[in-house]
């Protein structure tokens, strides 16, 4: 009895971040965790640490960091509206659209990019170039 009720004001950290809407799937949530893109209270956590109320929760996801402190706990995965209840927001504002570098657009029909469009795409994107 005594091991239910020191867990229950706990969840598994890869079920809350998806409860919390914060990841599309528990599969990217473990994965997330797994990587090493999800903190909670600094520390790099596996995807079954428990998570409480007030605990501090950073995850990388899709190229921003969320930065979120746990006001209410989820064990099931439920609207928008009572997900955004279940946390403080804290992250930083996202990067305006006219500071983010613009997707490659191909004409349709144009084919596949030729030599000369994959190194031009590769010196756009800042990767280095392949010989």
């Amino acid at each position: 009895m005594a091991g239910e009720a020191a867990g229950a004001g706990t969840v598994r950290v890869d079920v809350w971040v998806w409860s919390a809407r914060l990841t599309k799937t528990r599969s990217q949530a473990s994965a997330a965790c797994r990587a090493g893109h999800v903190r909670v209270n600094g520390e790099r956590v596996k995807p079954a640490q428990a998570v409480r109320v007030g605990d501090q929760v950073r995850v990388f996801h899709e190229g921003r960091e969320r930065i979120v402190v746990i006001v209410q706990i989820l064990r099931k995965r439920v609207g928008a509206p009572v997900a955004a209840e279940a946390y403080t927001d804290h992250s930083p504002p996202p990067p305006p659209r006219e500071f983010t570098a613009p997707a490659a657009v191909r004409d349709r029909g144009a084919g596949r990019p030729t030599k000369r469009d994959r190194r031009e795409l590769e010196r756009l994107h800042g990767a280095r170039p392949r010989d």
